[in-house]
């Protein structure tokens, strides 16, 4: 069974009340019954071994066991900027990238993105998007939800980013260093982005951006993939230069 994430307001002492789409699934779908146990997750570093105590249309209730802690952060975290892609295809590089482990995802505006999101519509893409992020944290028992950010530019992204953030970008077709072998930041307070471009590939206006914004370029190698591939291809040989994946 996944672990499920709560709200922290839902946890008083000893008793955790479990509402809104966790309790339709707890109870609909997984047809949880009173003396069952099983882990539940505040986001905020902690999880619960919990017995459920009572079933109602109104709410589940549970009986902590067991509280256990995130452990400390030993490696940098990794951010992924993803530009726009067309599609499921977003859809799909927001949950691998969460299973994956990153702590952040941002969606980029980009030039050549097939996509372009009009204003209306970014409200109810945004809560689409960290609603993928919840169910894949869960289901690959995460600590915490990766925050999806509100689309934006790559020069605003890059012009936003905190002290000890090492930006890398994959570009095709031009020289960089190899993703095996690119420096990286050790310390658990520094963090990565690594910035994947759209379907059409970066403009040279935001490659100029990156260059002057000391973006270093890095290459997977040869081969030319999608970019949905390469998001993944990048996250997975990140984390496990940084310790993530073994």
């Amino acid at each position: 069974m996944p672990v499920l994430f709560v709200s922290p307001e839902r946890i008083d002492q000893q008793t955790i009340v479990v509402t809104g789409d966790v309790l339709v699934h707890l109870r609909d779908s997984l047809r949880i019954t009173v003396g069952e146990t099983l882990w539940l997750n505040n986001g905020q570093g902690a999880k619960f071994r919990v017995e459920i105590t009572d079933v109602s249309k109104r709410a589940v209730t549970a009986r902590v066991l067991e509280t256990i802690q995130e452990p400390p952060r030993q490696t940098p975290c990794l951010i992924l900027g993803q530009s726009l892609l067309k599609g499921e295809k977003m859809d799909w590089v927001i949950q691998k990238a969460t299973e994956l482990g990153v702590s952040e995802i941002v969606p980029i505006e980009s030039r050549h993105s097939v996509v372009q999101l009009k204003a209306d519509r970014v409200d109810h893409q945004l809560a689409r998007w960290q609603r993928i992020a919840l169910e894949a944290s869960q289901q690959s028992e995460q600590w915490r939800i990766p925050t999806v950010a509100k689309p934006q530019s790559l020069s605003l992204l890059l012009t936003s980013l905190a002290t000890g953030t090492r930006t890398l970008m994959l570009a095709e077709r031009r020289e960089g260093i190899s993703l095996q072998t690119v420096a990286l930041p050790q310390q658990a307070s520094e963090s990565v982005l690594i910035l994947i471009g759209p379907e059409g590939g970066w403009s040279k206006e935001e490659m100029g951006i990156a260059e002057q914004a000391g973006v270093v370029p890095i290459t997977l190698g040869q081969q030319i993939l999608r970019s949905e591939t390469a998001a993944i291809a990048a996250i997975s040989i990140l984390q496990s230069r940084l310790g993530r994946l073994s």
